[in-house]
């Protein structure tokens, strides 16, 4: 399906440019994750009913919608831009009037990542190169001090990740990759087109 099939499914409206910019070099510009990535992901990679998705820098809200939608998570957006976060609102709303959910398992938090705070269930987060180096850390350090005081197994799903992000992981905190999921013709151009899936050692 295109990006506009998709969008029309799940009755939400994520497709077109991105016109917001922060100054701040910290936060990146928004841009969506394609579908057809998301397609990638969700083919090799699972998502249980009882699991709790977080998505850092989520926008409009396209990833949390469909992790909800084709996997059945809990999920969670965390956006800073109150533009965004409106709009992510009103894709809520109809998504919720089109599929009838009967339990309130999608929420948006308006504020920054590093800011968020890390629901004692929350074990599955996504992150697209949302934010610096500074940020992530901060954000990392966060997760793991959520698991020191509800013990639980918690996994990062990383896409396009800088290797800034992965090196920090790799060797400054107990995450260790478990698996790489290359999206098929684009990694052999871009080596970036990849999922990656770390698991915190506990």
């Amino acid at each position: 399906m295109t990006e506009q099939e998709y969008d029309a499914l799940l009755y939400i409206e994520t497709v077109g440019d991105q016109k917001w910019f922060n100054p701040s070099s910290h936060y990146h510009r928004y841009e969506p994750t394609p579908y057809a990535a998301l397609e990638e992901l969700a083919s090799q990679y699972e998502l249980k009913s009882s699991d709790r998705f977080v998505d850092f820098g989520c926008g409009k809200g396209r990833v949390s919608f469909y992790m909800n939608h084709f996997q059945q998570a809990t999920v969670s957006g965390v956006e800073m831009n109150e533009e965004f976060y409106q709009e992510a609102l009103n894709n809520k709303e109809r998504y919720k009037e089109k599929h009838h959910k009967g339990r309130d398992d999608i929420h948006f938090h308006l504020g920054l990542a590093q800011e968020y705070p890390v629901h004692p269930e929350d074990n599955r987060f996504y992150f697209f190169n949302p934010f610096s180096m500074p940020i992530f850390m901060k954000v990392i350090h966060n997760i793991v001090l959520s698991v020191e005081a509800s013990s639980r197994e918690v996994e990062l799903i990383l896409y396009y990740a800088s290797e800034e992000y992965t090196y920090f992981l790799e060797y400054q905190t107990a995450f260790e990759l478990k698996e790489e999921i290359r999206l098929k013709d684009l990694y052999e151009k871009n080596p970036y087109e990849k999922f990656l899936i770390y698991k915190l050692n506990t």
